[in-house]
């Protein structure tokens, strides 16, 4: 495993520091004065404890996602929970990818070795060219290199690490959790399940095994399973799963005109719902009948953040949307929030902790009225009561919350 300290990223203190730093501010000040801080604020989250950072698929804003040095780097910048996707192998093994296509974030193409693994296919109806993880054992898989998928993050390290386990990074979560003396929990979410399970390759069974294995299945183990796909969790929760379970709700878009979250396949409903025929869709999910539903198989949602907090753009005269920060483009950059939705009331009345995503730094993916600042939004979710949020940038995530945590009184 490498260091990072050549990336010049600094760990933030831990939150437990904090607060033992905050207990040795009582007391009076030399002239006699009540230093005494006030009484803490109570938290608005389901369980009145502070909101958890989620490092999505690791500290993806810096390195190769998925990989264990991704993963290493959320930790030692104080991420509570890492996140890995599993996708399946060919001979079984559960590992981190976002997606089967192994093209969007490995360096597959430029392996002559796999040149005829290159196909089309459908993955959730949706027709994909490259090459796919069920066509390769594990051991070929650990041939390849992680890529950033992001062509405005750093390239330097393209190549250099390999794709993990899930075994592998259970094993790093309790070696660092017995290291540090805190518990890093993990977050892993059944990728295309029913797709798996057309291959033969079905992703349930193998990934209750491992959490039986590692000794984590129970409400209160440090692991949190999600999945888009309603049937993927009922299907575990069937078969032996008492783990804390979080049900994905995604959208496809923002129309910028009217500030309302837009819905096409594959975005506008979970996978087996689309091949049942079923007409509901994501955005039936966050009524109160919808948590009502979801609350009978899981613990939590996890929603797109436009759900939370939506997004408009600014219109001109002839109810075009203008370019807000004169960079030529009509984006996401050039919306401001707008009034913030009930949902995270809703779910919390129907007893479910919301877990939002995804948190990035990029000023593209930051609406205008936050200035380019990606902490000014961390601010709003944590104020708003959100329960945990899935970022890229791990420490930006925590020096956020160390700043909620200090208005709090904490």
């Amino acid at each position: 495993m490498r260091t990072f300290a050549s990336l010049g990223i600094r760990p933030h203190t831990s939150i437990a520091a904090l607060f033992s730093a905050g207990l040795l501010l009582t007391g009076c000040g030399s002239d006699g004065t009540d230093t005494t801080p006030p009484t803490p604020q109570a938290f608005k989250t389901l369980n009145q404890a502070a909101p958890i950072v989620v490092a999505h698929r690791g500290a993806s804003g810096y390195l190769p996602e998925e990989t264990l040095e991704a993963y290493q780097l959320a930790i030692d910048m104080g991420a509570d929970v890492i996140e890995p996707d599993l996708v399946s192998t060919k001979d079984g093994v559960l590992i981190a990818r976002h997606d089967p296509n192994l093209a969007y974030s490995t360096d597959v193409a430029s392996h002559p070795e796999f040149a005829d693994r290159k196909k089309t296919t459908s993955v959730d109806g949706e027709t994909q060219t490259g090459w796919f993880a069920s066509d390769f054992t594990l051991a070929e898989i650990k041939t390849l290199g992680g890529i950033s998928t992001d062509a405005e993050r750093p390239q330097q390290y393209n190549g250099l690490y390999k794709i993990a386990t899930f075994q592998e990074i259970i094993d790093l979560a309790k070696t660092q959790s017995a290291k540090l003396g805190r518990t890093i929990a993990v977050y892993p979410e059944t990728k295309n399940p029913s797709y798996h399970r057309d291959l033969g390759l079905p992703l349930e069974g193998t990934l209750i095994s491992l959490i039986n294995a590692a000794g984590w299945n129970s409400k209160s183990a440090p692991i949190y399973v999600q999945s888009f796909e309603p049937g993927s969790l009922k299907y575990m929760k069937a078969n032996g799963l008492n783990t804390k379970l979080i049900q994905l709700i995604d959208a496809d878009d923002v129309d910028l005109k009217t500030g309302q979250l837009t819905y096409a396949a594959p975005y506008d409903k979970p996978y087996d719902w689309a091949r049942a025929g079923d007409p509901r869709g994501f955005k039936d999910m966050v009524t109160p009948a919808g948590l009502a539903e979801i609350a009978t198989y899981a613990d939590g949602i996890g929603p797109w953040k436009p759900y939370i907090v939506p997004v408009k753009g600014t219109l001109d005269a002839n109810g075009a949307v203008k370019d807000m920060n004169g960079d030529g483009k009509i984006n996401y950059a050039d919306a401001t929030t707008q009034t913030p939705t009930t949902l995270i009331a809703d779910a919390h009345k129907a007893g479910l902790m919301v877990h939002a995503y995804t948190f990035r730094n990029e000023k593209r993916r930051l609406a205008l009225d936050y200035k380019g600042d990606p902490q000014a939004e961390y601010l709003q979710y944590y104020r708003l009561g959100i329960d945990g949020l899935f970022s890229d940038f791990t420490d930006t995530a925590v020096a956020a919350r160390k700043v909620y945590l200090k208005e709090l009184g904490r």
